[in-house]
């Protein structure tokens, strides 16, 4: 019998990106994987990816395969956990396309995720991203550009690619000014801005004479669609110059997630309710937004205090205020 291996690949690919409507970025993180899966198999065993068949696969293949990831390439547990994703998309797809390789299937979709600590998202004060705000010269063509690239990245905190997709046709100035962003499984949500965002937005796409259809919103020189490189490569040009006169303000490396991940902080040190965070970032669930106050010490803080003044009566002494503070902070991590 035919191993059609190759034959699946391709389908497999059609089907995530045609069928399921998986995002691009999706397709090629999978993509990733399997040439990852090609070199490892290629180092470790000497098999080209035009001699590889359902017959090289088994539970511990793959298992080796992640340590390989984590050990050997040095990456960390999150990617080796996103690389064993893609095989289980993969080993899912045969098995409902070809019952006979259901045993193998299902040895692979039984290797689970490995655990790892999950660190705080890394952010930059309300005092360095001001600074980085004001780092443009807004009176130059290019100038006006970064701006509003830098403005609308902070403002509606959407991540690179979103950025990057954005429409002229996306944009509305008028009260209340709003972008469309298309997400992650091409979900669609309208995002609100600050009228000082919107005015830079309106000042940039007059000066650069913007058509009015579905003209690209951020171009380069070339007017081609900005690059992932492109925008990181604007934004460190600002962290640079902030940095070179207050180097304490930025103490981290800055990528344009950092400044998503800020967004999201300050919102929530203002008190706003984490479902509007959560919609804001557009992430389908809750969960993964409570990662900003679960994972940071500032904001247990703040809640724990917020507790403490809420629940002390009012005829309590300042100091029995202050012991009870005291006791609360025993338990603090």
């Amino acid at each position: 019998m035919k191993d059609n291996f190759a034959d699946h690949l391709e389908k497999f690919f059609n089907h995530i990106t045609n069928r399921r409507g998986l995002s691009k970025h999706t397709a090629s993180a999978y993509s990733d994987a399997v040439l990852m899966l090609f070199r490892y198999l290629r180092e470790t065993a000497g098999i080209r990816p035009n001699q590889i068949t359902f017959q090289h696969f088994s539970k511990e293949c793959v298992s080796s395969f992640c340590d390989w990831i984590e050990n050997t390439l040095g990456n960390s547990i999150a990617t080796r956990n996103q690389r064993l994703t893609a095989m289980h998309a993969f080993f899912r797809y045969v098995q409902n396309e070809e019952p006979s390789k259901l045993a193998i299937c299902r040895d692979i979709l039984s290797i689970r995720m490995k655990k790892h600590c999950v660190k705080p998202p890394k952010y930059l004060s309300t005092e360095a991203m001001k600074a980085i705000l004001s780092a443009p010269d807004s009176n130059s063509h290019t100038g006006i550009r970064d701006l509003a690239i830098l403005s609308l990245l902070y403002d509606s905190a959407t991540r690179i690619q979103e950025l990057i997709d954005l429409k002229v046709t996306d944009i509305s100035i008028s009260k209340p000014s709003t972008i469309r962003v298309t997400g992650k499984g091409n979900k669609v949500r309208v995002i609100p801005i600050l009228p000082e965002t919107a005015k830079i937005l309106e000042i940039y796409i007059e000066r650069h004479r913007l058509p009015a259809h579905d003209a690209l919103l951020f171009t380069n020189r070339s007017k081609q669609s900005l690059s992932r490189v492109g925008v990181n490569y604007i934004l460190n040009k600002y962290v640079d110059k902030v940095k070179a006169n207050s180097p304490e303000l930025i103490p981290i490396s800055v990528t344009p997630h950092v400044i998503r991940h800020s967004k999201a902080s300050h919102l929530l040190a203002a008190g706003v309710n984490l479902i509007y965070i959560r919609d804001l970032l557009g992430h389908s669930s809750v969960i993964t937004t409570e990662i900003y106050a679960s994972t940071n010490p500032e904001f247990l803080q703040k809640a724990i205090e917020n507790s403490a003044v809420k629940t002390t009566p009012p005829s309590s002494r300042s100091s029995d205020k202050k012991d009870l503070t005291d006791f609360l902070k025993c338990y603090r991590c």
